[in-house]
């Protein structure tokens, strides 16, 4: 990834963490911008070469996140963030962010649930999902309900996600 990318992707970034901090929402108008915006900047520096490592790296960041979506751990505006991400950066640095920014999100949990002094309820939840999906064979044991999920700013774990990749990249 080169230095100048992700000096660019920044800006998406921070309009990103203030909207999902206020609101819980990522609006399209970041999103879109900043995955056109990756799109154009690659094509402008590298040519055709820079296009496809853009496009590339937009559909990882989309797909991964949209996995996570379907499981119901981030919501629509993160998976297209990513995805302007990986314009900006390519494959590698946005499958790093997305693994930094996991790691982060589990450890931003672990505190909020033991905070709320929930850690037993929790722990216990998530044993008899697992072993009631590993008895029976379903997987709609493992579809949360809306009111079981631990919400905060994915926002949160992105940013010190971001910055360790790019340290460590």
């Amino acid at each position: 990834m080169a230095e100048w990318a992700f000096w660019g992707c920044l800006p998406f970034l921070v309009a990103a963490f203030i909207t999902d901090i206020k609101s819980m929402r990522i609006p399209n108008w970041i999103t879109v911008s900043g995955l056109l915006a990756g799109m154009l900047a690659q094509a402008l520096m590298n040519g055709w070469d820079g296009l496809l490592k853009a496009g590339v790296g937009a559909a990882a960041g989309f797909a991964v996140l949209l996995i996570m979506h379907l499981i119901g751990a981030v919501g629509a505006g993160d998976v297209k963030l990513f995805a302007g991400i990986g314009a900006w950066t390519g494959m590698l640095f946005t499958l790093q962010v997305v693994m930094y920014s996991v790691l982060f999100g589990a450890l931003i949990g672990w505190l909020i649930v033991l905070k709320r002094r929930e850690t037993g309820r929790r722990t216990r939840r998530i044993f008899n999902t697992i072993s009631g999906f590993i008895l029976l064979k379903s997987s709609f044991l493992l579809r949360n309900k809306d009111s079981e999920l631990l919400r905060f700013p994915f926002m949160l774990a992105v940013v010190p996600g971001t910055i360790c990749a790019y340290l460590y990249f």
